[in-house]
């Protein structure tokens, strides 16, 4: 790949421009199959592009949407495009030109008004300075367009691009704006490049949490009588949680942690003092009228621990205070925005605030960015990257806070030895903060664990501990969420192993499956005594055959298979077997449980 161009500002590499390229040639494909089209914009994303049309009503007055053959016929004229090689062309317009230029196309007329105004790119993105407003052509087409692009269309491999889908998309992400088609695709330098990209989609679609979940029997949603966003665990889901949750439980109980527990709603007053309400009320839900008083479920659960803090009065011997809860949380989410367990309305946060005195800041935070990599390692998460996002233009606290905060931070990434970059200006109002991504097993990107600095809290709380010196002092307040929220975790990491879990995570770690009705009251025998040993057991005695029931336990992929015939029967011996259709022979039953506890110590996935 090329070096990275600079276009306003901004950096671009190669496939961004490919990428921008091929959605222009797709909108010319659609303008010329649907003449009355209305288009809006049409971005490079990550891996791919899209484009976002207004195809009008159909008789009846429900939207009109792309089938199949449309999406067969638009990539066919796409290829003649492409084997045209016209050149993409750019030229500078005015406001008024722009406007005669794109008469009728309603969409590109607001975005213009926005760039006249200024502030406001054509992506409706704030620019700073005075905004340009340009085209680009390309053989018939033209578009309003910052760019960059190719040089011509022949730059755009024709084998190496795939329009994938449609899905419906808000003007602008706003649910009371129109209703627009979105074709989505994809476009790489080659065709072995797709080809990899398209293969990966589909490993991702087999382990796809939302399908696994459904197999395994993990959990489940309703959004007509439960309601969007919200996940009802199932016994096997729930036991996996519970098992999560207890490992790192205890890790934070050896870590010096207290744990405490907070109503799931407060006072309208608790809100308005901690700044959600003014910064974060859409996030919120309605307030709940209780005897004349307004109550909010809660959307986090910091303003609760620092109220626990204020309880008493605290010395410098107190400190550090160390306060976590699995706190479940209710924040309003689109319903278009709903994912599963990634993107839900109510969540449960393995969340903590840590109270400290600034000259302890450096070791607490060593320690959490210590604690919270040693965690992600422990469910299987070996490859991470760090962001440090420092102060923002709008920002609360004194400048030698966020001086020794993001110094503190930045001191704990480069001896962590970790890959991490710097976010510029992009802390929230109240503090810097650490967000720790994991990469999974098709080195997609998750961001879990985030480490934030809080200088607002303490303020608005007028939080207070005693020093050595007998005076009044302001401590630091840090956020801190390990595996964030439980079920966004949890649908990461259900993805990452394609339900394939660790033994030790695994709800059901060994099938006991006797050949005939004649081996099994041995195969309870053998259930009881894995069961002592602390192994977690079911036996298939049904009716079916032997390769049948080997077949039902590997699509609930449990790791282990013990197969019991006449000859295991007699020499109290187990055949081994384990999910991925290795077979490890004949064993005594000692030996599988030392084999089995093995794997557990070791937390691998067999």
């Amino acid at each position: 790949m090329s070096a990275p161009v600079k276009a306003n500002g901004q950096q671009y590499d190669d496939y961004y421009k490919l990428r921008h390229s091929a959605a222009h040639v797709m909108a010319q494909a659609v303008l010329e199959r649907f003449p009355d089209a209305k288009i809006s914009i049409g971005p490079p994303i990550k891996d791919g592009f899209y484009y976002d049309f207004d195809l009008g009503r159909v008789d009846g007055g429900s939207l009109r949407s792309f089938s199949p053959e449309d999406l067969e016929a638009i990539e066919t004229r796409m290829r003649q495009i492409i084997a045209g090689r016209f050149p993409f062309t750019k030229r500078i317009v005015s406001a008024t030109e722009a406007r005669a230029l794109f008469a009728d196309q309603p969409y590109k007329l607001e975005l213009i008004d926005g760039l006249a105004s200024g502030g406001v790119d054509e992506y409706g993105e704030k620019v700073e300075g005075a905004v340009e407003i340009s085209t680009y052509t390309q053989d018939t087409f033209e578009d309003l367009c910052r760019g960059p692009h190719v040089e011509h269309t022949g730059q755009i491999p024709p084998d190496g691009f795939k329009l994938l889908n449609v899905a419906g998309a808000y003007w602008r992400g706003d649910e009371n704006r129109p209703m627009l088609q979105r074709i989505y695709g994809t476009a790489w330098k080659n065709k072995k490049e797709l080809k990899a990209y398209l293969d990966r989609l589909e490993e991702a679609k087999l382990r796809d949490h939302r399908r696994v979940g459904k197999d395994l029997d993990l959990f489940s949603t309703n959004h007509e009588m439960v309601g969007g966003g919200l996940i009802l665990w199932h016994p096997k889901g729930g036991l996996m949680r519970h098992l999560a949750e207890e490992h790192s439980k205890k890790m934070h109980l050896e870590g010096g942690y207290d744990f405490v527990y907070t109503p799931h709603i407060g006072r309208s007053v608790l809100w308005e003092t901690s700044g959600h309400l003014g910064f974060y009320k859409d996030s919120m839900y309605s307030p709940i009228d209780i005897e004349g008083q307004e109550y909010y479920l809660k959307p986090m659960n910091c303003p609760f621990h620092v109220h626990i803090y204020k309880s008493n009065v605290r010395s410098y011997r107190d400190l550090p205070m160390r306060l976590a809860e699995w706190g479940t949380v209710y924040r309003f989410e689109r319903s278009g925005t709903l994912h599963g367990m990634t993107r839900v309305r109510g969540f449960t946060q393995d969340d903590a605030h840590l109270f400290c005195a600034p000259e302890q800041m450096p070791f607490e935070i060593d320690k959490v960015l210590d604690f919270s990599i040693g965690l992600l390692r422990d469910f299987g998460f070996e490859r991470f990257k760090l962001y440090l996002s420092t102060r923002p233009e709008k920002r609360v606290g004194e400048e030698d806070m966020w001086d020794a905060s993001e110094a503190a931070l930045l001191a704990a990434l480069d001896r962590s030895g970790l890959p991490f970059d710097i976010h510029e200006g992009d802390g929230a109002f109240y503090g810097p903060k650490i967000d720790i991504y994991v990469e999974d097993a098709l080195d997609r990107p998750w961001q879990l664990s985030t480490i934030q600095f809080d200088f607002n809290l303490p303020e608005r709380f007028d939080l207070a501990y005693v020093g050595a010196d007998g005076a009044s002092h302001r401590p630091y307040m840090i956020h801190r969420a390990l595996m964030g929220s439980i079920e966004r975790f949890f649908g990461v990491l259900i993805e990452h192993y394609g339900g394939n879990f660790p033994v030790w995570l695994t709800p059901v770690q060994v099938e006991v499956i006797p050949i005939t009705e004649e081996q099994n009251e041995y195969a309870s025998e053998v259930a009881r005594t894995l069961n002592r040993a602390g192994l977690r057991v079911e036996v298939d005695d049904s009716n079916d055959r032997m390769n049948a029931k080997i077949r039902n336990a590997q699509l609930q992929k449990i790791p282990y298979m013990l197969v019991l015939g006449g000859r295991e029967m007699e020499d109290q011996t187990v055949n081994v077997r384990l999910r991925n259709g290795e077979r490890r022979g004949t064993m005594s039953i000692a030996d599988f449980i030392t084999l089995a506890e093995d794997a557990i110590a070791q937390r691998i996935a067999i």
